[in-house]
C-alpha cells in the first residue's frame, strides 16, 4: 500500500489482513505522524518514497518491485478487507489463474449515501504487472497485455472517505489538473476521461461532467455503460429527457435487457405522463 499521515486509519486496515498477508509492504510518501511506526509494529516493510512529483503509479510500482510473494493484494490505508474476504482470496490464490480480480469497494461518505465501485486489487506478482496513471492508477491493461484475464468477485472492501470537505475539494481540483495533463499527453486514453468525469461529479460540476461523458461516448460508441452514464447526466442534471431517452435506447440496443437502461426509460415515461 501507499500511505502518508494515516495514523488514524492504518492499524485498522492492517489488522483486517493480519491473518492473510504473509508479507506487508508500506510505501510511505512523506508521513510526519506515526504512520511508519504503526506499520513497522505490524511487521510491515516500510520504505520511504519521494512524492515531490505526484505519481501514484510510480509509487505503487516501487512497492510491487519489492514484493517477494506470488500474489499481490492492494489496499489503501483508509480501506479494510471484510472478514469474509480472506477465505475467498485464499481460494482464488489456490486456483493460481493468470487473472486480476475486481474487488467490490463500498465507499462511505460522511455526508452522503454510500456508493459501490469495483477495482482490480488482487493479481499474480509478475514483473510485467505494473500500474499506470499518475492519479487513479490502474493495472488492468498490463494484466490483459500479459495474457491474463479480469474476473469479478464479491470480495468486499470498505473505504472511508476523509471527513474534511475542504480537503476533499482540494484533492479533487488537484486530480483534475493532473488528469487534464495526462489527457493532453495522450488524448486516446479514454480511461482518464472516466476519472475526470468522476472528479467533476464529486465537485457537483455537472455541466463539466456531462461534457466529459459526451466525449467518452464519442470515443467508445459501442460501450453501453458509456451511453447509460451520459443518459443519467442528460436526464438528472441537464433535464433533457429527449436526449436522455436516446442515450438509454442506445445503451439498450447495445446490451439487450440492460436493467438500468430499462429503469430509466420507465422513469422518463412516468414523468411524461405526469406532465
Amino acid at each position: 500500500m501507499i500511505a502518508r499521515n494515516e495514523e488514524s486509519n492504518l492499524a485498522k486496515c492492517l489488522d483486517s489482513v493480519r491473518s492473510l498477508a504473509a508479507e506487508l509492504i508500506v510505501v510511505d510518501t512523506g508521513s510526519t505522524d506515526a504512520t511508519p511506526r504503526i506499520a513497522a509494529d505490524f511487521g510491515a516493510q516500510v520504505t520511504a518514497f519521494d512524492f515531490t512529483v505526484i505519481d501514484f503509479a510510480v509509487a505503487r510500482n516501487h512497492g510491487l518491485a519489492q514484493a517477494t510473494k506470488p500474489w499481490i493484494l492492494i489496499l489503501d490505508a483508509d480501506e479494510t478487507l471484510a472478514p469474509a474476504g480472506a477465505p475467498q482470496i485464499e481460494a482464488l490464490i489456490a486456483s493460481n489463474e493468470n487473472a486480476g480480480y475486481f474487488l467490490e469497494r463500498h465507499n462511505h461518505w460522511p455526508d452522503a449515501v454510500s456508493t459501490t465501485d469495483y477495482a482490480v486489487r488482487l493479481f499474480p506478482n509478475r514483473p510485467h504487472h505494473r500500474y499506470r496513471g499518475r492519479v487513479h492508477e490502474t493495472i488492468d491493461k498490463s494484466i490483459l497485455a500479459g495474457g491474463g484475464r479480469l474476473r469479478q468477485t464479491s470480495i468486499r472492501i470498505d473505504h472511508n472517505f476523509a471527513s474534511d470537505p475542504a480537503a476533499r475539494r482540494r484533492k479533487n481540483h488537484c486530480y483534475i489538473d493532473i488528469l487534464k495533463e495526462e489527457i493532453a499527453a495522450d488524448p486516446s486514453d479514454d480511461t482518464r476521461l472516466d476519472f475526470l468525469a468522476a472528479e467533476y461529479h464529486q465537485l457537483e460540476m455537472f455541466d463539466q461532467a456531462t461534457e466529459i461523458a459526451e466525449r467518452i461516448v464519442e470515443l467508445r460508441p459501442r460501450d453501453p455503460r458509456a451511453h447509460l452514464f451520459l443518459g443519467t447526466y442528460h436526464l438528472l442534471y441537464q433535464h433533457d429527457a429527449v436526449r436522455a431517452r436516446a442515450d438509454f435506447q442506445q445503451a439498450l440496443s447495445l446490451r439487450p435487457g440492460y436493467t438500468e437502461a430499462l429503469s430509466f426509460l420507465k422513469l422518463i415515461d412516468e414523468q411524461a405522463r405526469l406532465k
